[in-house]
């Protein structure tokens, strides 16, 4: 589906409002994690999980 010139320039208007929109909470977001401490093991347990899922699931077939 092929939109027409002024359909691709509201769409693209729409976007940049958006993001100007949740500008706020975005910066005040990127602050936070800044000063957050990182949390590896509460990502890498999760993600080694799932990996190992999917190895198991691919030797099964």
């Amino acid at each position: 589906m092929e939109f027409s010139m002024w359909e691709n320039i509201f769409v693209g208007l729409m976007a940049v409002g958006l993001i100007f929109w949740m500008r706020p909470g975005i910066k005040a977001s990127m602050e936070r994690s800044k000063t957050a401490e990182s949390d590896w093991p509460g990502f890498l347990l999760p993600a080694a999980a799932v990996i190992i899922f999917v190895v198991f699931l691919i030797s099964m077939v």
